[in-house]
């Protein structure tokens, strides 16, 4: 003999809840938060997401983003806001590694709401165009072992 479940009348209240539709608001619009977002890339271009602590723990953080491709780049920085703070809409660091952040971004941030603001991404420079010491000393090695293979063969 199966016993069967009658279901309880629902209150008025659960009712009353359920259609209401509260939407999230977005990371960083209410101003409410702990760090000012500084985004370099859309977000829709991205899979997956990773935050990482760059530095002292809960101060600056990059958010990594996963293409589709699989390559991974940054999507935006956070900035706590004890490293930094806004004046006339822009974006005034307070410490060296938010100045640092601040500087390595190809342009300067624009307040866009609350706590987010945007920038470009630094563009890439070109190895021929501006070879550090490193990449130099590599590129000389790797000649010269190239140099050592051909002579060996012959």
């Amino acid at each position: 003999m199966a016993v069967t479940r009658q279901r309880q009348p629902e209150k008025q209240s659960n009712r009353k809840a359920q259609t209401k539709k509260q939407t999230r608001k977005a990371p960083g619009s209410t101003g409410r938060g702990d760090y000012y977002h500084v985004e370099v890339r859309p977000r829709e271009e991205f899979v997956t997401f990773q935050t990482q602590d760059v530095g002292r723990r809960g101060h600056i953080q990059r958010v990594a983003g996963r293409r589709s491709s699989g390559y991974w780049t940054t999507v935006k920085w956070l900035i706590g806001k004890k490293d930094a703070h806004v004046q006339d809409e822009q974006l005034i660091p307070d410490t060296k590694a938010a100045k640092d952040v601040i500087k390595q971004l190809g342009s300067e941030p624009v307040r866009l709401v609350g706590d987010r603001f945007r920038a470009k991404p630094k563009p890439n420079t070109a190895e021929t165009i501006n070879p550090t010491p490193a990449q130099r000393r590599t590129r000389r090695e790797n000649i010269n072992k190239a140099r050592i293979t051909r002579r060996k063969k012959n």
